[in-house]
Order: structure tokens, then sequence, then C-alpha cells
């Protein structure tokens, strides 16, 4: 991996080029091999990377950056380190994504068509301050046979080039061994460096911004590369009417408070009025987790009334419940430990909500009754619905995808947690023996094709 300050932001690209033409031909025991080299490299060296990642912590404070920001950027809070290098492994443990048969059909005898898999190509990736991302998308790119351009927050720029030089290092250093180029990975770091990538549509095949909706706007707008959206994360759960307090109680909490700043975490909670009870969410969520509730007139009026009746109106409640801001804590993530809180009167009157304000990304019903669920996990236009679960399942990691390079909010080519199945597409091989087209029926030819489809389990290229 390389950091680069280049004149010639063409060259960045085409080196990006050659390097993916490279990696789609290198065996998948060789592309595994060298992320357990870069394992190995970063764990090494893990005092280096912690003292550049500490450097960035005291620059992002000192500059005022959020809370729930600095959150994001420290690479070394509780096993986050740890974590991120067993990612790599288990990429590189994962089944080769690369030359899957996906179909096989014998147009005639001795000519069979077959659909395979196949990497990408170029991929530039812009993500926000968490370093973590380096290590994931280095690990997915390599593995999926793709050349990756990645650029970073600027608050993690001490940790990405610290992490960058044992990462270039290591991979120069095997190249022989391997066959991995050097150059299969790139760092960037400025606006101006992905200003004029973004330009490079003639080697670069797909853009993947992690960021906010303004980001994603902006990049679509700025390039004819297809684009892949990681856009905000303005999750919510529906209490429907049926729902079980326990598992209410258990799953807001964790939805909201286990990791406020993550993007799967839960934003809006919608209680249906009929839901028996209700309240003692919030209460669980202001007394367990901390949660300040920003509630509606109807929800609070509601709220303290009950609270007021039963003598757990105390001053920390009543400190935690503030009035909502319609205009905007609908549309837009706290990334801290507040919560939108909102009166529906139905199933499809959270649907319609959900759809109306979410970013697409990850929404759950609580309830015990099946038809509801259903109609919500079918009505919801997200990528990811559930029903009785966190939201914070959302993740690669969790969905055995090793790691992931973001949660995709658009429809094509690739939805949710995007992993090595999100970084391939395919292309048709014809395997044939001499065959021209102008012998069969439509190119001046009598003979017809077979069309006959082949069981794709008993064949091996």
């Amino acid at each position: 991996m390389k950091t680069l300050r280049m004149s010639s932001y063409e060259e960045i690209a085409k080196n990006a080029r050659l390097a993916g033409n490279i990696l789609k031909t290198i065996s998948n025991s060789d592309r595994s091999k060298i992320l357990y080299k870069v394992h190995d490299g970063l764990k090494e060296n893990s005092a280096a990377i912690e003292a550049a990642n500490r450097l960035d912590l005291q620059i992002s404070k000192n500059n005022g950056l959020s809370e729930s920001l600095v959150k994001r950027l420290d690479l070394f809070k509780g096993d986050k380190f740890e974590t991120m290098l067993q990612g790599i492994k288990d990429v590189a443990d994962l089944e080769d994504p690369v030359g899957k048969i996906k179909m096989a059909r014998e147009l005639d005898d001795g000519l069979t068509l077959y659909q395979l898999t196949a990497p990408v190509g170029v991929i530039l990736v812009i993500f926000e301050s968490r370093p973590e991302v380096i290590a994931n998308i280095t690990a997915l790119a390599i593995k999926s046979g793709n050349a990756g351009i990645l650029k970073g927050g600027r608050e993690s720029v001490n940790t990405f080039r610290e992490m960058a030089r044992i990462i270039n290092s290591t991979i120069a250093k095997f190249e022989k061994e391997t066959g991995v180029p050097e150059g299969a990975v790139q760092l960037i770091e400025t606006r101006d460096d992905v200003s004029n990538l973004l330009m490079q549509d003639q080697y670069i095949d797909l853009v993947i911004p992690r960021g906010s909706n303004a980001l994603v706007k902006q990049i679509k707008s700025s390039t004819k590369i297809p684009v892949l959206g990681h856009a905000d994360g303005i999750c919510s759960i529906y209490l429907d009417e049926e729902a079980d307090l326990e598992k209410a109680k258990r799953i807001t909490l964790d939805a909201k408070t286990n990791y406020p700043a993550g993007c799967n975490a839960v934003e809006t909670l919608l209680i249906n009025k009929k839901f028996p009870n209700w309240y003692e969410v919030l209460l669980n969520l202001s007394n367990e987790g901390d949660v300040t509730v920003h509630v509606t007139e109807e929800v609070k009026d509601a709220y303290v009334s009950k609270l007021k009746e039963l003598n757990k109106y105390s001053a920390k409640i009543a400190s935690k419940t503030v009035d909502i801001n319609e205009e905007q804590d609908f549309d837009g993530e706290f990334l801290s430990l507040d919560c939108a809180v909102k009166f529906v009167s139905s199933t499809q009157n959270a649907i319609d909500h959900i759809n109306t304000h979410s970013s697409k990304h990850t929404d759950a019903i609580i309830t015990e009754n099946e038809h509801d669920a259903e109609l919500f996990l079918k009505g919801v236009d997200s990528s990811g619905v559930y029903w009785n679960a966190s939201t914070r399942f959302a993740d690669g990691f969790r969905y055995g995808f090793g790691t992931e390079v973001g949660i995709s909010t658009s429809k094509i080519h690739a939805r949710g947690p995007v992993g090595l199945d999100g970084l391939v597409t395919y292309q048709y091989q014809l395997r044939g023996n001499g065959q021209v087209a102008s012998d069969y029926l439509g190119a001046g030819g009598k003979k017809a094709f077979v069309h006959k489809d082949l069981d794709i389990k008993n064949i091996t290229l």
C-alpha cells in the first residue's frame, strides 16, 4: 500500500488497473497467504500503530472533535484492534469468491457457456475516520482480486500512514512469494485526490463512499463511475401492540447503547399506542442506558403523566426527557445516547414513517404477532429488516462475511453489509472446439442450438 502525493492522478488509477489485472490471475492460496502476512505485520507493529493512533486522538480532541467521532477514531478501545486483526484472518479463510461457476449451459456438442464470478477490477473507497477500515478493505480487496484506492478521514491520517507503511512493506517483502503486487492497494490523503480520481472512469470501476447522505450524493454527482453508497444509519425500531415487554426493553437498550456511534445504532423508536406498559421501555433506556429521549408532545404528555401516577417521575427522568425537533430528529443520526420517540397507530403507520424518513439501512419490529411481523418485513424498504432482534446485528462480521467494505443502502449491485460477494461481478466464458456462428440458425446456418443446462455441482474448470 502506498501513500501517494503524485501529480498524475491518471498514473495512480493506471497503476491500480495494472495491479488489478495481475491480482485476478493469482491463486486463492496466494491471495490468502499475503493476508496472513499482513495480519502478522500489523500485530508485530502494534506499538507503533498505537502511538500514531494516540497522536490522532490528541489532535482531534484539541480540535474539538465530537465525542462520538473520537470513539470511532480510537483503534485501541476495548478489543477493536484484536477484532480488526481477526477480521483479516477471517477473510483469508473464506471460500474463494473468484471463479465460482454460477451457470453452465451446453449450446452444442463441445460448445459450453459458463457464467463465472470475476473481480470488479479497481475500487475507490472513501471512508470516515475509523482506522480499522483500512485493514478491512485491504483484506477484502486482495481476497476478491480487486485493486483498491483508499481515502480515509483526515482525523486518522497518522494511523493510516503507519498502517500503510506496514502493509506496503509486507506486500513488497513477499511479492515474489505470493505474486501480489505492491500497488494492489494505494492510499490517498486529500479531497483534491478524490476529486481528480473521480474523473478516472477509464481505469476505476466502482466508487464506495462511506459517510453521510450528503457525501454520497456529492460523489454521485461528481463522477461517471458507478457508486455503491454507504449512507447514514437512520435506524428505527417499532414496538408493536403485541410486543413482549422484556424483549422490547432488552433489544432497544442494546440497539441504542451498545455502540451509539455506530451506523447500526437505533435512532428512532416508534411505539404503538396500544402496547401495554410501553413507558417501561423509555424508563429502561434512561435509567439503565443514560439515554435522552426526544419525544413528541403526545408521547411526553402520556409518559410524564403515567410516571407521576406510578411515582416514578424523578429528576433524572425529567432531565432525560426533552421535546423533539421533528424537522431534524427523524431525518438524521444522533450518534450519541439520544433517541427520537413517536407514537404510531398501526404497523402500516410505522412502515410509512420508516419508508419516509429512514436511510434504508436497518429497521426492526418487536412483536409476537407473526402477521404484523411479516407485513413489516415485506413492507419496509431497507437493506436490513429484523424481527425481534437488535439493529446492531447489521454488520459483515456478525453475518459471517469476515468483515465488510461498508453497508450499502443502494439496491444495485450489492445491498446491506458488503463483503466479498459484493466485490465480484461475473463474466461469460465460452469454451468450444472450432465452432463458428454462421453454422447456426440466426446467423445464416441450419444447425439448432441445444441449450441444455448442466449441473454445476459436478463441474470444475
